[in-house]
């Protein structure tokens, strides 16, 4: 039995100076560009236009040193992604309204003081969750916030729901960061099933099957797993897969939202 200290967090070091640029949608019209890409994520797909506002790209800044994560926009002015994309970070460049990663309708840099880890992290990896407060973010198509599971489904495990997640993850091990953001439709499975690949592991991590190697990969870190219901609900964080290999059959964790319902109130006033 693997135990889970084989996990990898999912975070994708990167020279800050190669960091995506912000551009307007007027100078780069994308409307159409989504059918000239591949599926480069293992029976995943690329994003439609739009298919995912709440999504927002970070580049994690420590010194000269940078790291790239995914979050998500939860309140106009406050951003939900993985505690360990912000360890030891001196800022953050937050990337809106992106599906191509190089090209963001606008970003906003964010300092130290307001990057809130959950207090309990690292102690457990069921605590790998963080909020960034930003500067008031307008709602539009291609930039909205994504809803939380209401105090009422925080007992609620999803065993069995189907969810999304998105990234500009690795597209296979090792490779660089695709410039489409790619999707991928897993099912959640319990907690019993993956502890069977990591050993015990907390009731806030959420696990999901990975069939034919589709999964999550370095630079994914930070962002969403979203259910298929209407409006689509924020269930998991990105936090972490097999080390042997990315398309490893192994399960890929999330930190589970419902299970920090009120921490995330009690930092942001978030709630439903």
């Amino acid at each position: 039995m693997r135990m889970w200290l084989v996990f990898v967090l999912l975070l994708w070091r990167v020279d800050v100076d190669a960091a995506p640029t912000t551009l307007s949608p007027v100078e780069h019209p994308v409307e159409h560009a989504v059918e000239h890409f591949d599926h480069i994520i293992t029976n995943g797909y690329p994003a439609t236009l739009g298919q995912a506002p709440y999504i927002v790209g970070l580049l994690m800044r420590a010194g000269a040193a940078g790291s790239w994560c995914g979050g998500s926009i939860i309140h106009h002015n406050w951003v939900l992604t993985a505690a360990h994309c912000t360890d030891d970070m001196d800022s953050t460049t937050i990337f809106y309204g992106a599906t191509r990663r190089t090209e963001a309708l606008f970003s906003v840099n964010v300092s130290a003081e307001h990057i809130i880890q959950h207090p309990k992290w690292p102690q457990s990896i069921g605590n790998d969750i963080a909020l960034i407060r930003t500067p008031h973010v307008g709602y539009w198509s291609l930039v909205n916030k994504v809803a939380l599971p209401p105090l009422s489904e925080r007992h609620n495990s999803y065993v069995d729901a189907m969810a999304t997640t998105c990234g500009w993850g690795s597209t296979s091990d090792g490779s660089p960061l695709p410039e489409w953001l790619q999707c991928v439709d897993l099912r959640i499975i319990s907690n019993q099933r993956c502890s069977r690949s990591y050993g015990r592991l907390p009731a806030s991590v959420l696990c999901v099957d990975t069939p034919d190697g589709r999964s999550i990969c370095d630079g994914d870190s930070g962002g969403p797993l979203v259910s298929h219901q209407q409006p689509p609900t924020l269930l998991g964080v990105t936090s972490f897969s097999d080390a042997s290999s990315c398309s490893s059959v192994a399960p890929a964790g999330f930190t589970r939202v419902t299970a920090h319902l009120e921490w995330i109130k009690e930092v942001s006033g978030v709630a439903y």
